[in-house]
């Protein structure tokens, strides 16, 4: 009998300690995430974003696959590339 990821992974997160490490990657994961989907919205190629950044285009794919650690700064020149604002937010634990 196999079982599918989703179904592992429910069953991983029911062990308090996994389901830590698993809550501490997510707002990494969301970041990544938000800059493939905003370069995507924006119609463009790695390569182009990179163009419009000044930003290696190998960087942005390790941006994207999360290999290197991002700056605040970066951010900004990824969304000013892609004619978009930075908006970042606090959220009280428990009202995700």
């Amino acid at each position: 009998m196999s079982t599918s990821f989703r179904e592992h992974l429910n069953e991983q997160l029911k062990d308090p300690v996994f389901k830590a490490e698993w809550d501490a990657l997510e707002p990494e994961y969301n970041i990544k995430m938000a800059i493939i989907t905003a370069r995507r919205t924006s119609g463009l190629t790695q390569t182009q974003l990179a163009d419009r950044c000044g930003i290696a285009q190998v960087d942005i794919s390790n941006l994207e696959t999360g290999e290197c650690n991002l700056t605040l700064n970066t951010l900004q020149r990824l969304a000013s590339a892609m004619d978009m604002r930075l908006k970042l937010e606090f959220v009280p634990t428990g009202n995700e």
